[in-house]
């Protein structure tokens, strides 16, 4: 039998049937505009990933037959989204001929009935007893919020427990903060940890962004400094580089931690201050080094943290006590997660004993009991480093950004973290998050990356979703989501299989990016949607209709007349960029240092000269536009000159936001990450440097 869907016979029928009704895409169109078919054993693994058994025809026969009659085995949906001001049709089950009512609880404490509906449809049998189905009407005027249906149904619900649902309203759309609606803002991008000044101890941290921020919105009038993610890694060495591949996206890394402004600091016994300071010290002597050392610079940091709490730690108890009570159980469970990787290792699947795999088994709550002392130095590192993340915020806009901080919530996290711990069956396991295969990443990507399941999402009532995004904008004025797409759809690599065998498994969009815009508006905060890549013409559509601001890259806008897009046709409601973080800086772009790159590291799916030539023609083309709208003096102008037009061209566009990066006001050439490579190449772990390479100050950046 052959490995592809289409037609090959009744069980392929039966298995893209169920992977259709279970938002899996059995079929997709490559960069190259070419149709594709997944593979079947890539569609069993996704749908065993999701709880499907499919291990024969008999069983994904009743897998599709539950999946299309599972409305009707619950009284209530388990989530409930309504746009604000929409009428919104609930479909209720019970058993046939029972009387129903239902009522909505609002988030701040008044209950509503609502108004059953005419709606006459045959009863369904199911598991051998019919179930009746009513309608009913969820008022259009509800508040923004978060609140709960309840059913009373005679003689009980269809299956226990689905007599109760949530409800989320949710703006129509996100509005843009005042000072954007005003007039295009520009602002700063930068990896923070990049940004060493002379003070800091081996990496940048949040006391270099409130500086740099400052600096920016002095010197360069920025309204945000976009930084990348800040969410927590490993407690222990060794620590995963990658930003983008955080232990929780919900809790932040204090690695990034200023020693310089610990709160109490001053208040230190003399010995204890001398300590500090020379473990401080030890850790500034790292500045020298031309790569940056995480987990040299956090075992002295660390050391400095745990000497600062057996004294301050008393002090600060009703602060950490009211960071206890946001997170709720969440920052217990990271909490002991990282006691726990610090005794038996940072992977938990393949190096724990058994009996703590569970969050809520025995066996943790003795450990939690026994490290009581560990798991409150966790927590109150956690409240040092948003204290500090929520001072850099106060600093910047005192400074007279409008917006200050925008935040990076990476796409997933690392698959034996402290989330994939906490989070359990809310993530697929046996699954990788990735792309399939583009123009700049031909061999496609595994990002070894748990994704959401879409249906217990939505069991959960989207709690998970919603937490990360309160946490990720409790300080920040902006959100940008890296791969917003997967918002919509996320390729789904099976364990073992190439990247580009995945497939595409569909979320409900109107659910994540509803929720998205409730907390960003409950945040004041803009939120950006990073849409680079292969994206569906409607997703756009569907992300400017919700408010929701796009990306533009120079080097990816292309008209169709094969030439640069002009400016003006940028979009308007985007970030529009130079450059991104997944490229060399443009100094280095314009030298083809990506290109060099991936000819050492055999990345490449074509020859090198064909690359070369492929990447010289487009370079010449935008050279050649920029001269044309007389940014650039000649069009052979040296690269600086380039740099400078490029950044002229983004003054031209309509777009709301533009992005400077930091590495293009420095003339750094040195890519910050290689997709596609670990340690083939230095990703994340390279400071910010000039045109010579070597590493650059923030001093010299804010005196310069």
């Amino acid at each position: 039998m052959s490995d592809a869907v289409g037609g090959a016979g009744d069980a392929d029928q039966g298995l893209e049937a169920l992977a259709q009704a279970k938002g899996v895409d059995t079929h997709w169109w490559d960069w190259r505009g070419e149709h594709r078919v997944v593979p079947t054993s890539s569609l069993r693994a996704v749908l065993t990933a999701m709880g499907e058994d499919v291990s024969d025809d008999a069983a994904v026969a009743t897998a599709l037959e539950r999946t299309r009659t599972a409305p009707w085995r619950r009284t209530l949906p388990p989530t409930v989204v309504q746009r604000e001001g929409d009428p919104l049709r609930l479909l209720v089950h019970v058993p046939h001929g029972a009387a129903v009512r239902v009522h909505v609880e609002l988030e701040r404490g008044a209950a509503r009935e609502l108004d059953q509906l005419e709606h006459v449809v045959e009863p369904m049998e199911i598991d051998g007893r019919l179930v009746g189905e009513a309608a009913f009407e969820v008022p259009t005027h509800l508040p923004l919020g978060w609140h709960a249906l309840r059913a009373e149904v005679d003689g009980g619900p269809v299956a226990g427990g689905t007599d109760r649902a949530v409800l989320v309203t949710v703006p129509q759309r996100l509005d843009l903060p005042p000072v954007v609606q005003e007039a295009p803002r520009s602002g700063l991008m930068t990896q923070i940890y990049q940004v060493r000044g002379s003070g800091s101890q081996g990496i940048g941290d949040l006391g270099d962004l409130a500086t740099l921020g400052e600096w920016a919105a002095r010197v360069h009038d920025a309204h945000f400094v976009l930084v990348n993610p800040l969410h927590a890694a490993e407690p222990v060495a060794p620590m995963e580089p990658s930003p983008y591949l955080p232990t929780s996206r919900r809790f932040l890394n204090p690695v990034h931690i200023d020693l310089r402004a610990l709160p109490g600091l001053d208040d230190l016994p003399p010995s204890a201050r001398g300590e500090v300071d020379d473990l401080a010290g030890r850790a500034r002597e790292l500045n020298e080094h031309d790569t940056i050392d995480r987990d040299a610079v956090w075992e002295l940091k660390r050391a400095a943290l745990r000497t600062a709490f057996r004294h301050l730690g008393p002090t600060h108890a009703d602060e950490v006590a009211a960071l206890h009570a946001r997170e709720g159980p969440a920052l217990v469970d990271f909490a002991t997660w990282c006691s726990l990787a610090a005794t038996h290792g940072t992977l938990w699947e393949s190096q724990w004993p058994e009996e703590l795999h569970d969050p809520g088994s025995p066996a943790v709550e003795a450990h939690r009991e026994a490290h009581r002392g560990e798991i409150s130095f966790v927590a109150w590192t956690q409240w040092v480093v948003r204290a500090q993340l929520a001072a850099a915020q106060q600093r910047l806009r005192a400074a007279g950004m409008g917006i200050g901080v925008i935040a990076d919530l990476a796409v997933g996290i690392h698959p034996e973290g402290a989330d994939a711990w906490a989070l359990g069956d809310a993530l697929a396991r046996g699954i990788d998050v990735g792309a399939p295969p583009d123009q700049f990443n031909q061999l496609g990507q595994n990002w070894s990356q748990p994704p959401w399941r879409p249906d217990r999402l939505a069991e959960l009532g989207y709690a998970p979703f919603r937490d990360m995004i309160r946490a990720v904008l409790a300080d920040a004025g902006g959100l940008r989501v890296d791969h917003v797409i997967g918002l919509f759809r996320l390729w789904w690599v099976p364990e073992h299989a190439g990247p580009g065998e995945g497939a595409y498994v569909r979320y409900d969009h109107e659910a994540l990016i509803g929720i998205l815009a409730l907390e960003a508006h409950r945040a004041g905060a803009l939120v950006i949607g990073e849409d680079l890549g292969v994206v569906e013409p409607w997703v756009r559509e569907h992300l400017v209709e919700r408010g929701i601001l796009g990306t533009s890259v120079a080097w990816f806008e292309w008209g169709q007349d094969g030439r640069p897009l002009p400016p003006e046709e940028y979009r308007e409601l985007c970030l529009a960029t130079v450059t991104t973080h997944d490229l060399p800086p443009s100094a280095g772009y314009l030298a083809l240092e990506h290109v060099a790159i991936r000819e050492r590291l055999d990345l490449l799916t074509r020859s090198v000269e064909e690359e070369r030539a492929a990447e010289e023609g487009s370079i010449r083309a935008v050279r050649e536009a920029l001269a044309e709208r007389g940014l650039l003096a000649d069009v052979d102008a040296p690269v600086a000159d380039v740099v400078a037009a490029l950044h002229r061209w983004l003054e031209l566009t309509p777009s709301r936001l533009r992005g400077i990066a930091l590495t293009d006001l420095v003339g750094d050439v040195r890519a910050v990450n290689q997709p596609g490579t670990d340690e083939e190449y230095p990703n994340w772990r390279l400071p910010l440097a000039g045109p010579d390479r070597a590493p650059m100050s923030l001093d010299r950046v804010v005196e310069g």
